[in-house]
C-alpha cells in the first residue's frame, strides 16, 4: 500500500538542535591518522598516526577541521559547519565565537593529507584537504541513498545494508529471477494523484534491481509509469538491459531500456520519463470490463548484455 494514499494492490507473480555540543559519540571518518604532505593528488595507501590529529579534531563533530577554522577568544577551535550549530557559543568555554579565524591551524591543515571519509566502505585514497572534498563527491565507495520512493528516507549505506534496510524497515518484496509478472490494481482509477505502488526488488546476476510503478500527472494528463533501477553504479548498470510490456484486448505496449543507477534519484528518473508510460485511457482499455477498476498486468525481463 502506498503510504498515506488510497488503497492500492500489488499482486506479484514472480518467476524467478544538539543539547551538548561538546559531546559526540561517533563520526563517519573514524579516527584515522594524518600525513604531512606537499602533494595535492590522491593515492592509495594508509595514513600514519600523528598528534596533529588532536589539533585538527573538531570538538563537536570529531571530524578533521579544514579551512576556514574558527576560534573563540580563549583559543578553542571549531569547524565551520559546527559553528553554525552552536549559535555562536564556544562549546568548551561558552564564550562568544565571533568571526575569529585560526590562521596558524589553517596553515597546518593545508600541509596534511587525510584518508577519504569513505575509507570505512573500502576507499584507500589519501588526499590533500583541498582535493578531498572534490574526490568525496564522486567517490565510488560513498554510500547509496535508500531507493524507496513512497517516502523521503534519509538512510544511506552500502548495497547489502540498503537491501537489508528495504526488507526490514520498508517491508519491500524480494524476488529471485530475471523475469516477472506484476498485476497492479486500483479500485477507482478516475481519481489519479501522485502515488507509488510498493517497490519490488529482484535478485539476479549477482545484483539487485528495483521495479517502480506509480501514478502521476504529466502536464494535465493522468499517466502510469513503470521503470527499473539498478542497485549499484552507472558503469555496472550499463551492462544490463530490460524490457517491460503491458497489454490487453489483443494490443500491447513494450518498453526496452537500460536500468538507471540508484545514484540517480527516483524523481530524476521519473521526471526524465525514462520508462514505460501508459496513459489512463490506454490503461483502462487494457483493463477491460466497465473501466471502473484498473487491473493492469506488467511483465518484464532483465538480461545481461554481451561484452
Amino acid at each position: 500500500m502506498a503510504p498515506g494514499g488510497n488503497v492500492y494492490q500489488d499482486v506479484t507473480e514472480s518467476r524467478a538542535a544538539i543539547a551538548d555540543y561538546s559531546v559526540k559519540s561517533a563520526n563517519v571518518e573514524g579516527r584515522g591518522g594524518l600525513r604531512i604532505c606537499n602533494s595535492i593528488g590522491g593515492r592509495p595507501g594508509m595514513a600514519s598516526n600523528s598528534a596533529v590529529h588532536d589539533l585538527l579534531e573538531c570538538p563537536v563533530c570529531l571530524n578533521i577541521m579544514c579551512p576556514p577554522i574558527h576560534q573563540c577568544p580563549n583559543g578553542h577551535t571549531i569547524c565551520v559547519v559546527c559553528k553554525t550549530k552552536v549559535q555562536n557559543s564556544c562549546p568548551i568555554c561558552r564564550q562568544e565565537l565571533g568571526n575569529i579565524r585560526c590562521l596558524a591551524l589553517e596553515k597546518v591543515a593545508e600541509s596534511i593529507e587525510l584518508p577519504c571519509k569513505y575509507h570505512v566502505y573500502g576507499c584507500q585514497d589519501i588526499l590533500a584537504y583541498h582535493s578531498r572534498m572534490r574526490h568525496e563527491e564522486d567517490c565510488k565507495h560513498r554510500g547509496y541513498n535508500c531507493p524507496y520512493a513512497g517516502a523521503e528516507c534519509p538512510v544511506t549505506g552500502d548495497i547489502p545494508f540498503i537491501v537489508a534496510h528495504l526488507k526490514t524497515d520498508h517491508n519491500v518484496d524480494m524476488h529471485d529471477g530475471s523475469s516477472f509478472n506484476h498485476r497492479y490494481v486500483k479500485p477507482n482509477p478516475h481519481e489519479i494523484e501522485n502515488a507509488t505502488w510498493m517497490l519490488t526488488i529482484f535478485n539476479c546476476f549477482g545484483y539487485q534491481f528495483c521495479l517502480h510503478f506509480e501514478a502521476f500527472h504529466l502536464g494535465a494528463a493522468p499517466v502510469y509509469m513503470a521503470f527499473l533501477r539498478f542497485m549499484g553504479d552507472e558503469n555496472d548498470a550499463n551492462k544490463f538491459s530490460y524490457s517491460l510490456e503491458v497489454g490487453g484486448n489483443g494490443r500491447k505496449l513494450k518498453w526496452q531500456g537500460i536500468p538507471r543507477s540508484i545514484r540517480d534519484s527516483h524523481k530524476t528518473v521519473r521526471d526524465s520519463l525514462d520508462g514505460l508510460i501508459i496513459t489512463r485511457n490506454i490503461a483502462l482499455f487494457f483493463s477491460g470490463g466497465d473501466r471502473q477498476e484498473l487491473k493492469l498486468k506488467v511483465s518484464g525481463r532483465i538480461w545481461k548484455e554481451q561484452s
